[in-house]
């Protein structure tokens, strides 16, 4: 027999078409027309469904090779690499407790739970065996069992979360396990064919336990540099000891609150937690009396609502803060500069004019009145005579922007006048203690149901333009967020049930012949995990969720 496959090699590559006359494995094809490719092609699209290299070609397709600058990809890396880390662990001091919590510090965190501290001699030998392991290339070993069986596994191998979770899910029938060398678990993403796929890792011993350090998309051929987000850490600390004052530490623990009905309690005490924190912070700015506060964070962090409620608090401690955004400060449209492909860019510094927001920010310090400026976004100019502006001298300027935590956007302030804040929702509720739902989903899911809500946009669109999003995000926000003197996080425990109920009609709406229909249904695989709180009346309409669901006072 034969049959037609054609074959995208790169993201902008020309396809091309190849003809077979037997089933061949996807691996197979990337061993033949892959050589040439810049990193090593991790999954596969066949008519835009990811499957693994061990799939089998048997009839005409389209096959797109993926590396791990494709967000599926890169899951399936890191999945692939915790489970050679779970093995090595397991060899070297036995059944023990391992959970993987979230990302820090350019890699993620984990704990091992042993009766003595693990020692830094300890993290080596777990590293050297994994090490070990990638050499031997031992094949990822896959296995479809029922339900029944699904459980018998979980009981017998000490899951006890993972049994919780599939036993409140009477909708899926058939669950994927995966084997390497003997070590059994289950992931709800994919793997890669066998170890020695997984070339790039490193470990850290940090605090409790330790970052398994990881390649990222932007540079796929090695690790990133090391940086210490300490506060980062603490936030997490943080978020995991609300989530345990509150009863949850597992999304089978938030089911469970759904089911008894006490989620509305939940919900009341994480907006309770929210609003102490943003006063705690309103505090320590008037303490420090410093005036220009600065606020930065990555997108759908809630921004806007925060720095409302933040104006809030600081006008309780008897303040009065003007609020100020940097998109007033746009260059004109003609003197925008163009990215790499030839198009505006909105979005790097040099689009708003430095001088001028800088000599607004000094003249209303000095009591002056200033013409603050309006911009057009119809006609791409400025406009001047409708905000004459004057503050007393205890009067803070509250200004939120890609850039506030840069120091090149500010360069003519007084750094004692700064004080800067770092937002992002960092999800702390996992599915288990293997399987985490990462902060980056969290947020496109935000942003996917806001931007269907107030801007009309359709799922596909906020799919499509998520990894420029990112890109953004890891040129202009993420090298600065260790310059915020305070970090606030903005996620709430109760939020992924929520945002379900909105997110997931968009995301079924997706067809298998869009291009978008494998990050929708990577999206839906884990959503399946959440109950869905169908009843959202009780969140208060100053919360930052109402920015993205609707119902806000503030947007």
């Amino acid at each position: 027999m034969e049959f037609k496959v054609t074959i995208i090699k790169e993201p902008k590559a020309e396809p091309f078409d190849v003809v077979l006359t037997s089933p061949v494995t996807i691996e197979t094809l990337v061993k033949r027309y892959g050589q040439d490719l810049p990193y090593r092609v991790i999954v596969a699209k066949q008519n835009n469904v990811v499957h693994e290299l061990t799939q089998i070609i048997s009839a005409p397709c389209t096959i797109q090779f993926m590396d791990i600058r494709h967000p599926e990809a890169n899951a399936v890396y890191q999945n692939s690499l915790i489970m050679i880390y779970l093995k090595a662990v397991n060899d070297l001091l036995g059944n023990v407790i391992v959970e993987i919590t979230n990302p820090i510090n350019k890699g993620l965190f984990t704990l091992i739970h042993t009766f003595e501290p693990l020692t830094a001699a300890q993290v080596r030998s777990i590293e050297k065996r994994m090490k070990e392991i990638v050499r031997e290339n031992i094949p990822f070993k896959k296995e479809i069992v029922t339900r029944g069986e699904a459980l018998n596994i979980m009981v017998d191998n000490g899951f006890s979360v993972k049994a919780k979770v599939l036993s409140s899910d009477d909708k899926i029938n058939k669950y994927r396990f995966y084997s390497l060398g003997g070590k059994r678990d289950f992931f709800y993403s994919r793997m890669v064919p066998s170890t020695g796929y997984i070339d790039k890792f490193a470990l850290k011993k940090y605090g409790k336990g330790v970052i398994v350090r990881v390649p990222h998309t932007y540079s796929p051929d090695k690790l990133p540099e090391y940086r210490d987000d300490k506060k980062l850490y603490k936030a997490f600390g943080e978020a995991a000891e609300w989530g345990r004052l509150m009863g949850i530490s597992y999304v089978w623990d938030l089911n469970e609150k759904i089911r008894n009905g006490e989620y509305k309690d939940i919900i009341l005490l994480s907006e309770a937690l929210h609003e102490k924190k943003i006063a705690e912070i309103a505090d320590k700015i008037t303490c420090s009396g410093r005036r220009i506060v600065l606020i930065a964070g990555p997108s759908s962090s809630g921004k806007t609502t925060f720095a409302r409620r933040l104006c809030t608090q600081l006008k309780v401690n008897g303040l009065k803060p003007i609020y100020m955004g940097t998109d007033d400060y746009f260059v004109e449209r003609e003197q925008t500069p163009f990215d790499e492909n030839g198009e505006p860019d909105f979005e790097c510094l040099e689009a708003v004019d430095i001088e001028l927001f800088n000599r607004n920010l000094n003249d209303l310090l000095d009591g002056k009145e200033v013409d603050l400026p309006s911009f057009d976004f119809i006609y791409g100019k400025k406009t001047f005579g409708n905000r004459l502006t004057r503050i007393n001298k205890t009067q803070p300027i509250v200004i939120e922007g890609i850039h506030a935590l840069n120091e090149d956007l500010t360069p003519y302030i007084d750094r004692a006048e700064k004080f800067k804040i770092y937002i992002s929702p960092l999800t702390q509720l996992n599915i288990d203690g293997h399987n985490r739902v990462s902060t980056t989903d969290a947020r496109m899911l935000r942003r996917l149901v806001r931007d269907n809500r107030f801007r009309g946009n359709p799922a596909q669109k906020t799919i499509s333009t998520w990894p420029k999003v990112r890109a953004g995000e890891e040129k202009y926000i993420f090298p600065y967020n260790g310059e915020a003197d305070v970090l606030f996080n903005s996620v709430h425990i109760y939020e992924l049930a929520v945002l379900k109920k909105y997110a997931q009609p968009l995301l079924e709406a997706i067809g298998p012949d869009e291009e978008e229909y494998s990050e929708a249904t990577r999206m839906l695989r884990f959503l399946r995990f959440f109950l869905t709180i169908e009843d959202d009346s009780v969140i208060v309409n100053n919360s930052i969720i109402r920015e993205f669901i609707g119902g806000s006072i503030f947007v």
